[in-house]
């Protein structure tokens, strides 16, 4: 091992290196640029062997990643918030080509309003279209997951595309002490790409299916997806076994901290996630019996290990970095159905939106997150969604709207 440190945008460049990449379609959006113009400099000065090309839109460069994975070529690629929108079409196309590969994506917040800081809007606008989702709260965990995605991606029982999520800013741009892992360890964890195992080859044209499928084949392809996304729960489970035993870091499903004797869980992903830990630590130090589930996998979602962790406790709270309009927060909603019917479900279910557009998440509303739902067990009554903000912000916001108002006045006087 060679630690050394590193942004987590340059932990996802190395794990497409130690990959072996062959390809790196590419097109550059911040806050990710920084891997591509990374591994175009290794190319570049032949440090790594493969071929980029810059494509014209994230659109293409998608279809591109999707083509070339169908041909026996082991791709690599990375996006963020409005690139992935744009590629959405064919994110939904190569995942029913059955084409394995490795999408880092990067998370910004959506426009409108523009931002360039992170929430998770952009990455889980794509949960439904059939990549897998892992997502990530260290510098060590991205690099890592990259060389994992390909080995899950690439196995037989699932052939799907992987989305590697990491935040903007908060994680890209953040440097942590990395442990790079030597090459030939990696080559030992994950061999190189089958070639005979892909459908399409030059030398041996044939077709796939057809342009227009009726309902029931349609429904046969589509339910056989499902079913290699649900593979992808045993496929991990043997992957991280894997990885643990070569590398010596082992990575679950869902990441549960201090969960055993605790009454309350914190649930949240990505790298705000570490900023609860502290919460929770915190709390522990005051008397407070909290825990934090962190599910790395989104797709497919670890019900069961999900429902086996939060079994029995009185209450979680769902901390979610996004917002699903009319609706709240994606996360909790799909715990509510991953729970729902469960024995010994959790009674007691809080919902709390933060971190929007890279708004920070203070030690002080963790602790008055576990303050409101304690209140919701004793009471037995659960509060409505509560939006993250303070006083003082939403005063910033009214002077920034008085200033405009002043201003319009003075445009229309004149």
């Amino acid at each position: 091992m060679r630690p050394k440190l590193l942004t987590g945008n340059a932990a996802a460049a190395w794990g497409a290196r130690l990959a072996r990449v062959d390809y790196v379609p590419a097109f550059p959006i911040t806050p990710q640029t920084e891997i591509i113009e990374t591994l175009g400099r290794w190319i570049e000065g032949a440090e790594m062997p493969g071929r980029m090309v810059t494509l014209e839109s994230e659109h293409s460069m998608i279809t591109a990643a999707g083509a070339a994975a169908s041909t026996g070529v082991r791709v690599f690629s990375a996006t963020s918030s409005q690139g992935l929108l744009y590629g959405m079409e064919m994110i939904y196309t190569v995942a029913g080509w059955r084409a394995p590969f490795v999408l880092v994506n990067v998370s910004r917040g959506l426009a409108s309003p523009i931002t360039l800081e992170p929430d998770h809007n952009d990455v889980l606008a794509a949960r439904d279209s059939g990549f897998l989702q892992i997502h990530c709260a260290t510098c060590q965990e991205v690099l890592d997951s990259v060389i994992m995605a390909y080995r899950i991606a690439e196995d037989p029982r699932v052939r799907l595309p992987v989305i590697v999520n990491l935040d903007g800013f908060y994680l890209s741009f953040t440097r942590e002490p990395v442990d790079i892992p030597e090459p030939d360890s990696v080559a030992d964890f994950l061999p190189a790409y089958d070639p005979e195992s892909t459908r399409f080859r030059a030398s041996s044209p044939n077709s796939q299916a057809v342009a227009v499928l009726g309902g029931a084949p349609y429904s046969y392809f589509r339910y056989e997806s499902h079913l290699a996304s649900l593979n992808a729960l045993g496929v991990h489970t043997e992957v991280a076994e894997a990885f643990a035993q070569q590398f010596g870091r082992r990575y679950e499903a869902v990441e549960a901290y201090r969960c055993e004797d605790a009454e309350i869980i914190f649930l949240m992903i990505g790298s705000f996630a570490t900023k609860a830990k502290a919460a929770v630590d915190g709390l522990r130090n005051a008397g407070e019996s909290v825990g934090l589930a962190r599910p790395r996998l989104l797709r497919p979602l670890p019900t069961d290990e999900l429902a086996r962790i939060l079994g029995g406790k009185q209450a979680v709270a769902v901390i979610d970095q996004n917002i699903s309009m009319g609706m709240g927060g994606v996360l909790h909603a799909e715990l509510a159905s991953t729970l729902y019917g469960k024995a010994n479900a959790p009674p007691v279910l809080t919902s709390f939106i933060g971190g929007l557009g890279g708004r920070d998440i203070s030690p002080e509303e963790f602790y008055e997150i576990a303050a409101i739902t304690r209140e919701a067990v004793k009471s037995g009554v659960t509060p409505p969604p509560r939006l993250l903000y303070t006083e003082q912000e939403y005063r910033e916001v009214q002077k920034l709207q008085a200033i405009a108002h002043a201003e319009r006045y003075e445009v229309g006087a004149e």
